[in-house]
């Protein structure tokens, strides 16, 4: 029944992060800050960024999940299931910043969570160390992905900087730790490739 059960929880999370049903583990970083106004052009464009981030997280708990499900190491299982747990987190925080924005999730969540499993599954199969390489190369660009957000969100919106701001540095804390666990360098070719469909990606979430 144990392997049942663990495909049955599996299913479970899935669906709750397609459909944004998730809780977060720790207080949201916008808590404690207040709101600005917006004007309406600055709202929709935070609101875009901000879908955007939420994909990320989305993909990101599909990524961890099938590593995970696939690593050899339970050593290995036991960080991308920690790391899984913290960017619910992330998850969450972004899904609440979208609500109070008065916007949406991506239409496309279902598409982007089987493609990243996929991508995932992948990962996982090339080994550890490639797996683990993967997480430091995805993690290295989503940090950078992060830094120009905080250059594009309005300087009001001081509540969905301090989203991204928590956001960056749990993802740059997860590529050291990965990093540090014998992750395995990527070859370039597939470092552009990982690089051109974050760029497809995010320039669809944008807007859908």
């Amino acid at each position: 029944m144990g392997g049942l059960d663990d495909l049955i929880g599996a299913f479970d999370r899935s669906l709750r992060v397609i459909s944004g049903v998730t809780a977060a583990h720790r207080p949201n970083p916008a808590a404690r800050v207040s709101e600005q106004p917006l004007s309406e052009r600055e709202r929709r464009h935070s609101a875009g960024l901000m879908r955007v981030n939420h994909v990320g997280e989305v993909c990101a708990q599909a990524l961890y999940e099938a590593q995970a499900r696939f690593a050899r190491n339970p050593v290995t299982q036991a960080q991308l299931r920690h790391a899984r747990e913290e960017e619910l987190d992330h998850l969450s925080w972004t899904a609440a910043r979208l609500t109070e924005l008065g916007s949406r999730p991506s239409l496309l969540n279902p598409l982007w969570y089987a493609g990243s499993f996929a991508l995932g599954v992948i990962a996982a199969r090339m080994g550890d160390a490639h797996s683990l390489g993967f997480v430091v190369e995805t993690e290295r660009q989503v940090e950078a992905h992060l830094n120009s957000h905080l250059s594009e969100l309005p300087d009001s919106d001081l509540r969905s900087r301090a989203i991204v701001a928590q956001m960056r540095d749990d993802e740059a804390a997860h590529g050291a730790s990965a990093q540090a666990m014998g992750a395995a360098d990527l070859p370039l070719p597939v470092r552009t490739a990982m690089r051109g469909m974050a760029k497809l990606m995010t320039g669809t979430a944008y807007y859908l």
